[in-house]
């Protein structure tokens, strides 16, 4: 057996009639750069998102840049961004003109640790991002609290959580703005690159478009300098039909999750912990193994055939790209720790019942040989090993 990380080939096969039909609309109406197929995604994924504008642009990195130009964020600034994520979080940061600094994670959660926040924060602060990792929201009320207690703005780095919920309400309605990235692996993946900002506030909504595209809005009046990064309305229309399909996916991802974590109890790992008041969209399963051991279970794994990841094998703060900062690993000792224990797992909507299986007994198979002392299931992880309930 076969079994990739993601099978973006099962997902096209599923939804195949309806793809074709928007594709070769898009060609018959030559609607390539904005038209409608752009405005009625953007207009479906803000009422989706429970926000009032959605901006599409070329990609997640570019909302963030975006997103960071619009609060008029440059040189001279300092956003605070977590230690485990992918180095577009921190190079938007760069690549603005600011500092990024870097904040340890939460073991349980893997986002940023909240309180390890208010140490970071100097005069030159301007912005926090959290970053939904995974697919679980950050703690977005001890979060927003302390941007409102030291005059700070929040953006939402939302690539992995499309649909995400805390406390009820959905990630990217609580910053100022919010980012999304729709590569082609996201719970919501476009057929290329492409990206959107999300918020509630008509003025940046308004600067965000402008930012994407050259500074304008209307052709050949140019108020300010911006960038090219427009969303293309073969992904628009794209990214619309699947929209229609992401709450049924959802559900499905976290009843994988759930299969996942129960058939994996008991063994020498530790599971996802989703915390009460969240309710993950699992974009990753990710589980914990001794490190040593990690290593070793990945290759036993592509020895069955099965394809499985690591996010991130290295936590930014320790990238080559950031030596200049001086950092050592024991500045951030739970990014650190994790960068070397972490697995994930595959997980997509269209992994079979007996895809599943073939995981979850191979890596029994892996730990049936002499047992070696690790990491306790479930210790001191809240609710390990019980990531959702069983019933959706």
């Amino acid at each position: 057996m076969n079994i990739p990380l993601v099978d973006l080939r099962a997902q096209y096969q599923n939804i195949q009639p309806e793809i074709d039909a928007v594709v070769a609309r898009v060609l018959a109406n030559a609607e390539f750069i904005g038209g409608r197929p752009v405005l009625a995604f953007e207009q479906a994924f803000a009422s989706y998102c429970g926000v009032k504008h959605c901006v599409g642009v070329g990609n997640g990195t570019d909302a963030l840049v975006i997103a960071l130009k619009a609060l008029g964020i440059g040189p001279g600034d300092e956003v605070l961004v977590p230690a485990n994520s992918f180095i577009a979080t921190s190079e938007a940061v760069t690549l603005v003109g600011a500092r990024v600094v870097f904040v340890d994670i939460d073991r349980r959660t893997f986002n940023m640790d909240v309180c390890k926040i208010a140490e970071k924060i100097t005069p030159r602060t301007r912005v926090i991002i959290p970053v939904h990792l995974y697919g679980q929201p950050a703690e977005m009320d001890s979060i927003m609290e302390l941007a409102a207690k030291h005059n700070l703005k929040v953006v939402e780095d939302a690539a992995q959580a499309h649909g995400a919920t805390y406390k009820g309400r959905r990630i990217g309605t609580f910053g100022s703005l919010a980012c999304f990235s729709f590569y082609p692996g996201k719970n919501l993946g476009a057929y290329g690159d492409g990206g959107a900002v999300v918020t509630n506030d008509d003025q940046l909504a308004h600067k965000v478009r402008l930012i994407s595209n050259h500074g304008s809005v209307q052709k050949y009046d140019h108020p300010c300098e911006g960038m090219n990064s427009r969303l293309d309305g073969l992904q628009a229309a794209i990214l619309h039909v699947k929209l229609n399909h992401l709450t049924a996916w959802t559900e499905r991802r976290r009843a994988i999750a759930s299969a996942y974590s129960e058939r994996l109890r008991g063994l020498n790992l530790v599971a996802p912990a989703e915390l009460e008041r969240v309710q993950s969209v699992f974009h990753l399963y990710v589980i914990r193994v001794r490190h040593g051991m990690r290593d070793r279970l990945l290759e036993f794994l592509k020895t069955k055939g099965i394809f499985a990841g690591i996010h991130y094998p290295t936590a930014l703060p320790n990238l080559k790209a950031y030596a200049h900062f001086g950092h050592q690993e024991a500045d951030f000792p739970e990014a650190t720790k994790a960068s070397k224990e972490i697995l994930s797992l595959p997980i997509y909507p269209e992994l079979e019942e007996t895809q599943m299986q073939y995981v979850t007994e191979a890596i029994k198979e892996f730990f049936a040989a002499p047992a070696q002392p690790g990491l306790g299931v479930g210790r001191g992880l809240g609710r390990t090993g019980q990531a959702v309930s069983a019933t959706l």
